[in-house]
C-alpha cells in the first residue's frame, strides 16, 4: 500500500493534525489568536467531520491497526463533534492565557480520541490511549493562574500513568498468551481451549486500566479533583469525549477479543470471568456516586461523582452483551456526553459571572438569565433520566437491555441497583434546581449574565439536541444498532 492510500483512509486524523499544527503556529505568530485559532480549529473539524463519508464503508489496514466500518465513522464523527463544540467553551475562557497552544493540544487529543474507535488492535489502542491521556493531562493543568487546575493536573497524571502501567501489563500477558494483539484473532485464540492464570490476570489488569478511564469505582479517585480543579473546557473534554471513546474501545475489547472469556453475572449462575468483574464495578460505582454526591457543595464535584454513576449504568450494556446490549451503552454514552458538555458550558458562564461554580454562586440564576436557568434544567433533568429527554430513553434502553439478556432475567439485581441508583440521583440535581429557581439572587451581583455569542449558540445547539434525542430517539439509536457488525 502507498503511503497516498495510507494518508487517504487516515484522512480524519491527517486533516485534524494539520489543523492543530497550523492553530499552533498562528498562536505563536500573531497577536490575534484568540480570534482566529477557535475559527480555524472549527473549520479544520468540519473538514473532518465531512470525510469519513466519503471513505470506503470498509477496510482493514495493519492486521486491525486502523479498520474503517460503519461504526468506527460514526463515532469518529461523534468524537469530532464533541470537540467542536469545545472549542467555544475555550474561546470564551479568558483565564487561559495561550489559547492557540491549548487548542492545538485539544486537537491533539481529539486525534487520540479517533484512533481509539479506529483501531481494533491492542497496540494501536494503546498508543491512541497514551496520545489522549497526555493531552488530557496538560489541558488539565493548563491554567497556571490557578493552583487547583496544576493539582487537579498531577493527580490525573498520576492515576493515568498507572492505570496505563497496568494496561501495558495486561496486554503484554494477553500477548504471551495468545500470540496476537489483534481483538479478532485474541478471540479465536480463547476460544480455542480454557483460559490459562496468567491470561485471566492480563485480562484483569486490562480492564483495571479502563476502569480508571471510565471513572468506575473504585478508580475514580482522581475525577473530582480533575473536574474541580481543571479550566471548564478541560472538565468538559474530559467528562465527554474520552468517556465515548473509552466505552467504544472497551465494548470493543471484551465482546470481540475477550468474549470467549465471558463468564456470568447472573444471580442464579455466577461464573468466573471479565463479566462479573464488570458488574461488581458497576454496582459499586453506581452506589458510591450516588450517595456521595448527595454531600457535595460544588457543582463541578458533584457532576464528577455523578459521573461516576454513570459510567456504572453505562457498563450495564456491556455486561447484557450482544447487539442490543452494546448499542445502548453506545446511545447512553454519546447522549450522556452531549448532556455534561451543555452543563459545563452553563457552568463555565456562571463562574465567569459569579467568581465561582459552588452551589451558591447558582442561588436565583432563573432571576439573572432565564435562558441559563431553562437550559440547565433540561441538562439535569436529562441527566436525572425524567421523559421527554434524551436521558430517559438512554437509560429505559440500557436497563431494559440488561434485563432481557441471560437466562431467567439474570441482571435482573444490577437493574434493581441501577434504578435505585437513578432514584437517589434525582434528589441531588433536584438540589441543585431548586438553588437555581427558588434560590434568592446575591445581593453583590446586581446585573444579569450577559453570556457571548458562541456560548450561547453552544448552550442552545446542545439542549435543543437533548430535547430532540428524547422526542426522537431513533435518529441516533438506529444508526448505532445498524452500525453494528
Amino acid at each position: 500500500m502507498s503511503y497516498l492510500e495510507l494518508l487517504k483512509l487516515a484522512a480524519p486524523e491527517t486533516i485534524v493534525v494539520v489543523t492543530a499544527l497550523a492553530v499552533l503556529t498562528i498562536g505563536l505568530t500573531t497577536t490575534r489568536a484568540r480570534g482566529l485559532c477557535p475559527i480555524v480549529a472549527a473549520l479544520g473539524i468540519a473538514t473532518a467531520i465531512a470525510t469519513p463519508l466519503v471513505l470506503p464503508l470498509h477496510a482493514n489496514l495493519f492486521g486491525g491497526m486502523l479498520v474503517i466500518s460503519p461504526l468506527n465513522s460514526l463515532f469518529k464523527i461523534i468524537c469530532l463533534v464533541l470537540a467542536l463544540v469545545t472549542v467555544p467553551l475555550a474561546s470564551s475562557e479568558k483565564s487561559l492565557r495561550n489559547p492557540g497552544e491549548y487548542i492545538a493540544v485539544l486537537l491533539l487529543g481529539a486525534v487520540g480520541l479517533m484512533l481509539l474507535v479506529g483501531s481494533e488492535e491492542l497496540l494501536m489502542i494503546f498508543i491512541g490511549l497514551e496520545l489522549l491521556g497526555l493531552s488530557l493531562y496538560v489541558m488539565a493543568a493548563f491554567d497556571k493562574s490557578d493552583v487547583r487546575s496544576a493539582e487537579a493536573g498531577l493527580k490525573y497524571f498520576l492515576f493515568g500513568s498507572t492505570a496505563s502501567a497496568f494496561t501495558l501489563f495486561g496486554i503484554s500477558f494477553v500477548y504471551g498468551m495468545s500470540g496476537t494483539t489483534a481483538l479478532a484473532a485474541i478471540g479465536l485464540k480463547l476460544a480455542a481451549g480454557p483460559v490459562q492464570p496468567l491470561l485471566a490476570v492480563g485480562i484483569v489488569m486490562t480492564l483495571i486500566g479502563f476502569a480508571f478511564k471510565i471513572a468506575a469505582a473504585p478508580f475514580h479517585l482522581w475525577a473530582p479533583d480533575a473536574y474541580q480543579g481543571a479550566p471548564i473546557p478541560s472538565a468538559a473534554f474530559i467528562a465527554s469525549g474520552s468517556k465515548v471513546a473509552s466505552f467504544v474501545v472497551l465494548g470493543k475489547i471484551v465482546l470481540v477479543g475477550f468474549a470467549p472469556a465471558r463468564g456470568s453475572a447472573d444471580w442464579h449462575a455466577m461464573l468466573a470471568g471479565w463479566s462479573p468483574v464488570l458488574a461488581v464495578l458497576a454496582a459499586l460505582s453506581i452506589l458510591l456516586g450516588n450517595f456521595v454526591a448527595l454531600a457535595q457543595t460544588n457543582v463541578r464535584r458533584l457532576l464528577a461523582y455523578s459521573a461516576v454513576a454513570h459510567g456504572g449504568y453505562t457498563l450495564l450494556g456491556i455486561i447484557a452483551g450482544g447487539r442490543d446490549g452494546f448499542s445502548a451503552t453506545l446511545f447512553y454514552t454519546s447522549i450522556y456526553a452531549v448532556t455534561l458538555v451543555g452543563a459545563f458550558a452553563i457552568i463555565g458562564v456562571v463562574r465567569r459571572e459569579s467568581g465561582g461554580d459552588d452551589l451558591q454562586n447558582f442561588s436565583g440564576l432563573v432571576a439573572r438569565s432565564p435562558f441559563l436557568a431553562g437550559s440547565m434544567s433540561i441538562f439535569l433533568l436529562s441527566l436525572a433520566g425524567l421523559p421527554p429527554l434524551a436521558g430517559f430513553f438512554g437509560k429505559f434502553y440500557l436497563f431494559s437491555a440488561a434485563f432481557r439478556a441471560g437466562g431467567n432475567h439474570g441482571l435482573l439485581w444490577l437493574v434493581a441497583v441501577a434504578l435505585f441508583g437513578s432514584f437517589v440521583s434525582l434528589y441531588y440535581y433536584l438540589i441543585v434546581l431548586k438553588v437555581i429557581f427558588v434560590g434568592k439572587k446575591p445581593e453583590t451581583i446586581t446585573s444579569g449574565y450577559a453570556s457571548d455569542l458562541f456560548s450561547r449558540i453552544t448552550v442552545t445547539v446542545l439542549a435543543a439536541a437533548v430535547l430532540f434525542l428524547g422526542i426522537m430517539p431513533q435518529t441516533l439509536a438506529a444508526r448505532i444498532f445498524a452500525s453494528l457488525p
